[in-house]
């Protein structure tokens, strides 16, 4: 049971959060500003030949701005190129190909410009290249001889492609090539064996690249190996032997370097790349490879070990990456040692890049352009894509390298500025503007948000606003006069203010104020704190026997107006639950453990805004581990020792191991029982076969089940012996009439005893007794042709290998092919039994007329025709099979009142006979199907109308319908009444007796046999009871629904009216209302009013209107910029306002009526604003 920490992923988000808070402040769209470009391709862009060519140029700006494009340091003329188009509103090219070109063409550096009235921006310069995939030039390559124990390299040299292909090596079977630290592909493709075996021969070894555009895999021609060895024999019994090399006559050597060549060597890398080190020496036995770098230790945290530890990988490459490294190549007959020294050299990179620039007018400012690199880049200044030296002079401006200052800039200052740094290895270039604006300050975030949090957390309320000159932004809490900075309080660049950690007196409102010289805006949002999400009883660490129940409990508090979701992890993936499975609100059973479920349960407690988490271990015992170290002692002509280490039991002991084998002649991957031993043992002698090269594993086994198997042994070859059996089922059977096939279960591996398995296969007609046939097969069939029909064959299979002939076979009798039978069954007679089946009798055929073996007589039928006119039948033939020898049978499933033809045959395993003549034969008329589409209407609570079609098979002919139908209502039944109808007749109308009573009716038709198959249906359930004759009458009637028109009509102008009321100010004179004479500066009407928005006109409470004139949402109608600029209303002694209205000075429009209340408190926060 444990409580678990957040999430990684959590952190990492926290700091990204933490990086926006200080980006820079953007212009809003709706305000005039230079290009700034938001997408480009990137710098070395390759294409697919085969699509349209895309290269991507978007960018914003006010007023939008329009493009251009250079290809190649020239102006490109998109429109004398009719396949060349640019998108609307952008700068992207689209190259189309589909009427024809080439891609190749258009290959160059594009630049793409951006540019309004105020600047222009540029792209980086985009290097087009068009992918390609050249085929592998055709070459004959001779077997590539070698000495066993020698090193050995296939060069792969694949075509040049762009981008460069993915090699791997496959034989030309396209199976893959197995690698290890004696065979494995350098990082040039090439693949190397530090020094070859026997082994290898077995396989060819083919080059193939993959291209990743094209999707293409490209294979060179295979190459052949022809491995010179001293002994020829027995090598997969020492594959895995420790003196393998000394066992087979290969001297041992010390390593060598195969690549790279020599003792040193260097290499060069890019900062931010990965570096890739490689090592490939030769040697035997196989040497191993060890890195070092000198005078220090290789930095763990970004260097990982590849292809065997023959190269060494460090990523993200920096400057104290560079130094000596050294390979160290050894094996028991010394070491030799290659270094490698690295420089790390550097494309420029930004130490601060130019960020856009906002100035009031007569403001100063900078724009500041520092990279870095190896060597050290130069920088370029540029204004609106031309030099800084060539653009009209600026006495504003000033360059002082790497920086440009600007001093009491004016509105003609407004430019884009690039900043090209540049070294041999690459470049940089950044746009920045200058934009000089006047303008006061403004909210971008929608007013009156709603926050909220969980108790004790970090957050921020982002107040994003913008101005110029910048405005200062303040943060002030329930009105309060203190602004909001500083303890547990932080406001960042942008506006955002973070609180460290939330506590419930920080819930409230919380108001942003931002203020230039130009005026003040303001925006409030409402912090809630919320409770956190705990786990108060956690689930507990469990240990169960398979079979059982477990119950993991998980008990939450929670804040209870957050809505909580409970979920599950296993093994720190989502629970499946299954029907094994019960997941409640505060505990999770399973039900019948099984092995699969054990592992670590976690359980989730989430809602919108926090999680908690606990975790608990379930222990399962379940099947032991699998027994490991697997070794072979004692090695002997017949049996060896196996001896192995015991896995964990998982808490159940072992009672038994099975011991199992595997060759890889007859059947490679396949695994056989070979023994049993008790569990108390770890060592057991095994009796072998001749001429195995066996492999073993062993399987533990206990009381909850069988572990999973052991890695497999060694190989061991055992030496070789004439069989000792002949294979098992062998059989003799025609596939045509005139040959036998004889077949046989090839034998196994461990019955083989020797090399070159095959068999002599023996065989002469029985009746005859000639002399023997013979012939020597290597698989499991022979065919001998020229046989007569069906004629009985002594055969005899044996079995041989290169150390002599098996025991002597058993005789087993086969039979040659069948033929065709040559007669039909004679006298056949057709009895009708009733109007769907007949009975047959026919006389059997003679036994030499079969010429096989007899399988069944078969009748084949079909219906000629319908004794009913115009009705269509199909002729279709279909059959009745009578297994074995017999006189007689029944054909049943047939149409009534139908005319049928009939015919007989005899059949073999080679096909039918003849057939016998034809026979005719006519079906009685039999009972109808079900009427078809019996449908049962309810027009209204007095009538149900009940439709239906013919049957689809009469099956003779009609004489009517015959209609029961009972009234029922819940367990009551009434009494049931019965209607015939003429065949003609396919509707009825039912009156009911009742509103409530449902009816259940049964249709059938009949023919003079009698009643057919009936259908059922019932009619629609009754409705409400509510629901009377005289509502029913009252909703139909035209009084009722012309009245109720009148009344939609009439509401209708009253919502009319009431909207033109509402949304016209009405008028009253001032005189009437009060004795006050009107001051000269009133607005005033000449008919002696003045226009007064009553309480309906004014904005809803807690909305203020806005500077488009919409209503937007605000917490409080005390705005705290609109108090601090003041009024000079008047008002009565009985405080009605008589003076003018007070006009917002921030504001683009009048504001409606306010409270008559006196002025907020909060005007204090003002006057430090």
């Amino acid at each position: 049971m444990a409580r678990q920490p957040p999430p990684p992923w959590v952190h990492a988000a926290f700091l990204l959060w933490l990086l926006s808070l200080s980006g820079a402040i953007e212009i809003p769209m709706d305000l005039s500003q230079p290009p700034t470009i938001t997408k480009q391709s990137v710098k070395d862009h390759i294409v697919d030949p085969r699509d349209n060519i895309l290269i991507e140029c978007e960018a914003k700006g006010n007023p939008a701005p329009s493009f251009h494009w250079t290809r190649n340091s020239r102006f490109f003329n998109i429109a004398k190129d009719p396949r060349v188009s640019m998108r609307r509103r952008s700068g992207t090219l689209v190259i189309d190909f589909r009427s024809g070109g080439r891609p190749e063409e258009y290959e160059g550096e594009y630049q793409c410009f951006a540019r309004n009235k105020f600047g222009t921006a540029l792209s980086n310069r985009i290097r087009l290249q068009v992918s390609k995939s050249p085929l592998w030039p055709k070459e004959n390559l001779d077997p590539v001889v070698v000495q066993e124990g020698a090193p050995l390299t296939l060069q792969c040299n694949p075509p040049p492609g762009l981008p460069s292909p993915v090699i791997f090596w496959m034989s030309s079977s396209m199976e893959p090539i197995t690698q290890d630290k004696r065979v494995s592909q350098g990082h040039n493709g090439d693949l190397y064996f530090s020094n070859v075996m026997l082994q290898d021969m077995q396989t060819d070894y083919s080059c193939n690249a993959r291209f990743h555009f094209t999707h293409t895999i490209q294979q060179k021609n295979p190459f052949t190996l022809k491995v010179l060895t001293n002994n020829p024999y027995n090598d997969s019994s020492l594959r895995n032997h420790p003196d393998m090399y000394s066992a087979r006559g290969v001297a041992e050597r010390t390593p060598s370097f195969m690549y790279p060549q020599g003792t040193a060597s260097s290499q060069m890398v890019l900062r931010g790349m990965d570096l890739l080190l490689e090592c490939i020496a030769s040697g035997v036995p196989t040497p191993d490879i060890a890195w070092y770098k000198k005078g220090g230790d290789l930095p763990s945290h970004k260097a990982k070990f590849e292809n065997f530890n023959k190269a060494l990988r460090i990523t993200n490459v920096s400057e104290e990456d560079s130094g000596e490294y050294f390979c160290l190549a050894s094996n028991k007959m010394g070491s030799i040692r290659h270094t490698i020294s690295v420089r790390v050299k550097a494309a420029p990179y930004w130490l601060d890049e130019p960020k856009n620039l906002i100035l009031a007018p007569g403001e100063d400012g900078r724009l500041v352009c520092r990279a870095n690199g190896n060597p050290k880049p130069t920088v370029q200044w540029m204004v609106n894509g031309e030099p800084l030296q060539s653009a009209p002079p600026n006495p504003n401006r000033e360059v002082a390298g790497d920086t440009i200052i600007f001093r009491d800039t004016q509105i003609s200052s407004r430019a884009v500025y690039q900043c090209n740094t540049s070294n041999e290895h690459g470049y940089l270039l950044a746009n920045a503007f200058v934009s000089v604006l006047d303008v006061p300050p403004r909210m971008l975030s929608p007013r009156n948000q709603l926050i909220r949090v969980i108790l004790y957390n970090r957050t921020r309320l982002d107040c994003p606003f913008f101005g110029s000159p910048i405005p200062t932004l303040r943060w002030f809490k329930n009105g309060q006069g203190s602004n909001l900075d500083g303890g547990n309080y932080h406001v960042y660049e942008n506006g955002s203010l973070e609180i460290k950690m939330i506590r419930k007196e920080d819930q409230g409102i919380y108001t942003c104020v931002a203020t230039n010289i130009l005026g003040k805006a303001e925006n409030q949002v409402r912090l809630e704190v919320k409770d956190p999400t705990r786990i108060f009883r956690m689930p507990e660490d469990q240990v169960v026997k398979r079979g059982t129940t477990v119950q993991l409990e998980c008990r939450v508090k929670h804040d209870p107006s957050l809505k909580l979701t409970v979920s599950w992890l296993k093994d720190d993936e989502p629970l499946h639950v299954g029907n094994r499975m019960k997941k409640e609100d505060d505990s999770l059973t399973i039900f019948g453990v099984a092995e699969r479920d054990q592992g670590s349960y976690t359980c989730v407690a989430s809602t919108e805004l926090d999680q908690d988490l606990a975790k608990a271990q379930l222990t399962v015992l379940g099947r032991p581990d699998r027994p490991r170290d697997l070794e072979l002692t004692d090695l002997a002509e017949r049996s060896v020792r196996l001896t192995w280490i015991p896995g964990d039991d998982n808490n159940s002991p072992i009672t038994d191991y099975v011991v199992q084998f595997e060759e890889d002649q007859f059947q490679p991957g396949v695994w056989h029982d070979h023994s049993k031993f008790p569990g108390s043992v770890n060592s057991a002698v095994l009796q072998l076969s001749p001429y195995v090269n066996y492999q073993f594993r062993v399987i533990a086994v206990n009381e909850v089940g069988s572990s999973h198997p052991s890695l497999p042994s060694e190989r061991y070859r055992t030496s070789g012996a004439p069989p000792e059996s002949n294979p098992a089922d062998v059989k003799g059977e025609g596939t045509r009439k005139n040959n036998m096939e004889i077949t046989w279960t090839p034998m196994n591996a461990t019955s083989a005893f020797g090399p070159n398995l095959r068999y002599i296969v023996k065989w002469r007609r029985r009746e005859t007794r000639d002399t023997w046939n013979n012939v020597t097969v290597w698989g499991s069939r022979y065919v001998v042709g020229q046989t007569p029909v069906y004629v009985p064959y002594e055969i005899r299979v044996q079995a041989e290998n290169d150390f002599g002939k098996g025991p002597e076979p058993d005789t087993v009798i086969g039979y040659s092919g069948e033929d065709y039978p040559r007669a039909a069954p004679t006298d056949v007679k057709i009895r009708v039994l009733n109007s769907t089946a007949i009975s047959l009798q026919w006389n059997r055929v003679y036994s030499d007329t079969v010429q096989g073996q007899l399988r069944e007589y078969r009748a084949y039928y079909w219906r000629e025709s319908s004794l009913l006119k115009n009705l269509w039948v199909s002729q279709k033939r279909q059959q009745a099979s009578f297994p074995g020898d017999r006189p007689r049978g029944v054909v049943g499933r047939l149409f009534p009142y139908s005319n049928y033809k009939l015919e007989m045959v005899v059949v073999n395993g080679r096909g039918d006979g003849p057939r016998s003549e034809t026979k005719e034969f006519t079906t009685p008329e039999g009972v109808p199907s079900a009427p078809r589409r019996f449908r049962v209407r309810q027009p209204n609570l007095e009538t149900i109308n009940l439709e239906w079609d013919h049957p689809e098979h009469p099956n003779g002919i009609l004489v009517g319908y015959t209609l029961k139908y009972v009234a029922f209502n819940g367990t009551k039944v009434g009494k049931q009444i019965a209607e015939s109808f003429s065949p003609n007749q396919t509707k009825f109308t039912v009156q009911r007796a009742d509103p409530v009573s449902r009816y259940r009716f049964t249709l059938s038709a009949r023919t003079q046999v009698g009643n057919g198959e009936a259908v059922t249906e019932e009619s629609p359930a009754p409705p409400n009871e509510a629901y009377t004759n005289n509502q029913a009458d009252i909703a139909t009637q035209g009084w009722f629904i012309g009245l109720m028109c009148a009344i939609a009509l009439l509401v209708l102008i009253l919502l009319i009216v009431c909207f033109i009321k509402r949304s016209r100010g009405g008028k009253y004179p001032v005189r009437e209302k009060k004795d006050v004479p009107l001051g000269p500066e009133d607005p005033k009407e000449d008919d002696g009013s003045f226009d007064y928005s009553d309480e309906d006109n004014k904005p809803l409470q807690g909305s203020q209107t806005s500077l488009d004139g919409t209503i937007k949402q605000q917490e409080s109608d005390d705005s705290l910029v609109d108090y601090g600029e003041g009024g000079e209303g008047q008002f009565n002694e009985d405080g009605s306002f008589i003076g003018q209205y007070t006009v917002k000075k921030d504001k683009e429009e009048t504001e409606g009526n306010e409270s008559s209340e006196a002025t907020s408190p909060v005007n204090a926060i003002y006057s430090l604003a």
